[in-house]
């Protein structure tokens, strides 16, 4: 397969890149059957880390799920990533503090009740209200009366100690002003705030969930296409199509079942012997080669999307603390060899921490610290004094033995030091040690955009105690530039700083950019229409079974 060239230009669009890639991966309902509107429909998926509430699930697994279930105040195209309306009849700002959003009338729940202002208000301050635990709370840190909502964990002579209660439970910049209008105040103009309306944590909770939590997680109601059946851990999660969805992506098909494997070669055999109908991971043994595009002739797709994958320190550990060994660390793998004998060349060796399809991407941001150097390698390793053996370490369900084991002999080979690559056996479990903070090893991280901005790729990542920030990482002077970048009264000038901060990275080393990614997937006989969307996300709107 030739090389995507999507990642050549700095301000490339998705859909430019889609075309420039020339393998944008779709299908023609070309299987000669009829689409069946009450077919069933299941594809690959990864054990959800959390219950399946939109302000805790912000891993891959459970936003599968989640974005299947709620439709938000606006959607990302499927292909441009363009945020438009949703459940939003208009959004105004004058000045990118207040922002005045009207809700559809009519838009339901799967309970049947009607999806009002006050949905969005109350989910939005149970979210951001630190008591409730929720992962995706610093998503509202700008909005007016979140320092009042939202405590973090003090720290005490013998470690962190309990947050003390919050002043109060709702945050002052949210606003009810009907049934069907809401206003939302913001500490400081944020000219991001927008693009964020389509991403998990924004989405509305019936009234239900707060009556019943220990019900809803049982059994969650969204406002979305597609409805929740049951789930059984580690197995499946099945849905069934929401017939009362007034949304514009209905789906064309009845029953959708999200399908757990060992691995991503089970899935793989399972597709080929039409046991799955899609997975949207083909695992490396069968890139090799471009096996799969001979497997599936006609049912194999290859799609850039806006994600990049990375190796987090769990900096909370003493041995990964030093900077020093961090980036001998990064010098010693060989991105580009990885990438041609491990992926058949259809990944791309980073340059920054943002994906290049991003608006604000800057080329050459860790500048030669992401270049293969095995003699700076071994001068920054004896710099940081360090003689022991490194573990990198992920989730043994998604397809990774291969390219995190060629990491640690690149590792292993350019500096002397013993590497060993440890699986862990599903994705919820390693969700569960890295947000417990009981990583000993190195871990396989990744980021496929919430929304399309390069402060996507910064805030929930890197800024202090932010929602993702696995490695613990924390620079006053990085988090006092995000803010300056948050405040900027237009995207253009946020940019210049976020892109400021990006640079900063590289002094500190808190994650090792490996590549950008674009996505191989193949699917079974039955579908029809096949599109994986650029959030890696299979479009369910335009997919068909059939027969």
């Amino acid at each position: 397969m030739r090389k995507p060239r999507w990642i050549a230009a700095s301000s490339m669009s998705l859909a430019l890149a889609l075309t420039i890639a020339g393998c944008g991966g779709g299908s023609s309902d070309d299987s000669g059957a009829a689409a069946n509107a009450d077919g069933a429909l299941s594809i690959f998926g990864t054990e959800p880390e959390n219950p399946l509430i939109p302000g805790t699930t912000t891993e891959a697994g459970g936003s599968k799920v989640i974005k299947a279930m709620w439709t938000g105040l606006t959607s990302y195209d499927p292909v441009t990533s363009e945020s438009k309306n949703a459940m939003a009849e208009s959004i105004d700002t004058d000045d990118s503090k207040v922002y005045k959003i009207k809700i559809k009338q009519g838009w339901k729940f799967h309970d049947g009740t009607e999806v009002k202002a006050k949905n969005y208000v109350d989910a939005w301050n149970f979210t951001a209200y630190s008591p409730n635990g929720q992962q995706a709370a610093s998503f509202f840190e700008q909005v007016e009366g979140y320092q009042d909502v939202n405590t973090a964990d003090p720290d005490g002579p013998d470690g962190p100690q309990q947050a003390p209660e919050p002043a109060a439970k709702t945050m002052s910049g949210l606003k009810v002003i009907d049934d069907y209008n809401f206003e939302v105040t913001l500490a400081e103009p944020f000219s991001v705030f927008q693009e964020k309306f389509g991403y998990n944590p924004f989405f509305p909770l019936p009234d239900s969930f707060f009556t019943d939590q220990a019900a809803f997680e049982k059994n969650p109601i969204g406002n979305g296409p597609f409805k929740f059946v049951s789930r059984q851990p580690n197995t499946n999660i099945v849905l069934v199509r929401n017939d009362d969805y007034t949304g514009p992506d209905k789906p064309k098909f009845k029953d959708l079942t999200i399908r757990m494997f060992e691995g991503a070669e089970a899935g793989y055999a399972a597709v080929n012997s039409n046991e799955l109908d899609f997975l949207d991971t083909v695992p490396p043994s069968s890139l090799a080669g471009a096996a799969y595009q001979s497997d599936f002739p006609d049912r194999n797709g290859s799609t850039p999307y806006m994600g990049n994958q990375t190796l987090a320190f769990p900096l909370y550990q003493p041995q990964y603390q030093n900077v020093d060994l961090r980036k001998a660390i990064s010098l010693a793998i060989n991105r580009q060899e990885i990438s041609e004998k491990i992926f058949e060349g259809t990944r791309l060796p980073a340059d920054g921490w943002v994906n290049p399809a991003v608006p604000g991407y800057v080329k050459g941001q860790c500048g030669d610290l992401c270049e293969y150097n095995p003699e700076r390698a071994k001068e920054f390793l004896a710099k940081s004094g360090f003689t022991g053996a490194i573990t990198l370490s992920t989730n043994a369900d998604g397809g990774h033995k291969e390219w995190m084991t060629a990491v640690c002999n690149s590792v292993k080979n350019a500096l002397g030091i013993e590497c060993t690559y440890e699986p862990i056996p599903t994705f919820g479990e390693t969700r569960q040690k890295i947000s417990n903070q009981q990583m000993n090893a190195i871990s396989r991280a990744g980021w496929i955009a919430d929304y399309p901005s390069i402060e996507n790729f910064l805030n929930p990542l890197y800024r202090s105690n932010a929602s993702s920030n696995d490695s613990t990482y924390s620079n006053p002077a990085f988090d006092a530039l995000l803010a300056r970048a948050d405040a900027a009264p237009s995207v253009d000038e946020a940019d210049k700083l976020y892109q400021e901060a990006e640079r900063m990275l590289a002094v500190d080393m808190p994650v090792i950019p490996l590549w950008n990614q674009t996505a191989q997937y193949v699917w079974s006989e039955r579908l029809g229409n096949v599109r994986m969307g650029s959030d890696r996300e299979l479009d369910l709107s335009t997919v068909t079974v059939n027969g």
